[in-house]
């Protein structure tokens, strides 16, 4: 039976606390083993007794020792505590815990980048014999805990991030209201090619499941592919180039030129600019000269003013095409292994929605090589108009008439 919070924890505090040690550690023994499981801990918090005095309590308890030993300790006494006995070693520990701690200043969370068998065995080249054990409890006493990392970092002020938001806003809106097409770009996930388990649940007779290879070792397969998704937000439609060789900027430019050829053109006769939104990393990334070169290219040749808007970085989940399209093609081939191009191809076309999706596909079996260099004079050449709202992440490329 657990103790809880509450009057019967207090009056088992309070019980313990007049008795003498060997009545007190029998009588916690003797909790433990009624609470069962997890009992040596539960009362150790409330007692505040050590672990290995509560274990020797019980041992006590089972071998029916009854009554009080002949030589019984005074209040007090016993070993000394740490402090009391070497206070050299906790200056030292403090010292070593100073020169490597992290932390937030504002908090009392505090950790360290050494471990406690470390610290013990340099305290104890030092002269202060100490076991890893009281370094752990005295870790506990300073506020220190077992830290793991969490991802909450975004690198971006949340003043930036929240222009950033408006100004996209305040773009895709102008450019729609004017008739100008206005598209959300991004990679989707690298997919293997072949009989490999693909996560999800589909409708099968009991007892007929699909088999997979049991093991999802590239060289089982048949390559890979990379589908570069263009979203057209007027339309609700999505075009998905999907790519056999690597995730460049050629190929995320060459996917928004099909979607142009195939189906933009003939939406838009009359348009003369183009906003594209995407992520701030990755083959369409706002630092990639690959990118701003071959968009150029493409601007020339479409006449096209070509205007693209960054999402801050940690936040591509705001990306429209994240939630309108590629959700919606997972959903659609999950529990399906894709065991070839054109199963893929298949998948992909038959992705629909209640609210009018309509996807298209083609397989792009095109090379394109990765490392691609682009020099300072090349990069001279492009025009690219910066915008006075974060102009690292929002820019205009005009074509060479």
């Amino acid at each position: 039976m657990r103790i809880k919070h509450g009057k019967k924890a207090v009056y088992f505090v309070n019980l313990i606390n007049g008795m003498d040690e060997v009545q007190k550690r029998r009588t916690a023994g003797f909790k433990a083993l009624e609470i069962g499981w997890g009992g040596i801990s539960e009362v150790s918090k409330l007692a505040g007794m050590s672990r290995m005095t509560i274990a020797k309590g019980i041992r006590e308890v089972k071998a029916g020792k009854k009554g009080k030993p002949e030589r019984l300790r005074r209040s007090g006494g016993g070993r000394k505590r740490l402090e009391e006995k070497n206070p050299r070693t906790l200056e030292m520990l403090n010292k070593m815990l100073e020169e490597d701690t992290a932390g937030d200043p504002m908090s009392m969370l505090k950790w360290t980048n050494k471990s406690t068998t470390r610290l013990a065995e340099e305290l104890t080249r030092n002269g202060c014999r100490i076991s890893y054990e009281s370094v752990r409890r005295k870790l506990k006493e300073h506020g220190y805990s077992l830290q793991s990392n969490r991802k909450s970092k975004e690198n971006v002020s949340p003043s930036e991030r929240d222009s950033q938001f408006r100004y996209i806003n305040k773009l895709a809106s102008g450019f729609a209201k004017n008739g100008e097409p206005v598209i959300s770009v991004d990679t989707k996930k690298k997919e293997l090619i072949g009989n490999f388990k693909n996560p999800g649940k589909t409708w099968k007779k009991n007892g007929h499941p699909e088999e997979v290879n049991i093991h999802d070792f590239p060289q089982l397969g048949k390559g890979k592919v990379v589908p570069y998704g263009t979203y057209d937000i007027a339309f609700n439609n999505g075009f998905v180039n999907v790519g056999v060789s690597s995730d460049t900027a050629e190929f995320a430019v060459e996917s928004i030129r099909q979607w142009w050829k195939q189906l933009g053109e003939k939406r838009y006769p009359k348009a003369s600019e183009l906003l594209i939104c995407a992520d701030s990393g990755g083959s369409n990334g706002s630092r990639n000269r690959g990118w701003k070169y071959f968009l150029h290219k493409l601007a020339t040749e479409t006449g096209l003013e070509i205007t693209v808007c960054h999402y801050p970085p940690g936040t591509s989940k705001w990306n429209k095409i994240e939630h309108k399209l590629f959700s919606f093609i997972s959903m659609n081939w999950r529990g399906k292994p894709l065991i070839s191009y054109e199963v893929i191809i298949s998948l992909i076309r038959n992705t629909k929605t209640q609210k009018g999706l309509e996807v298209f596909a083609r397989l792009d079996e095109k090379e394109y090589a990765k490392g691609k260099k682009f020099s300072d004079d090349v990069m001279e050449k492009i025009p690219v108009t910066r915008h006075r709202t974060n102009p690292l992440w929002n820019y205009s490329i005009a074509p060479i008439e």
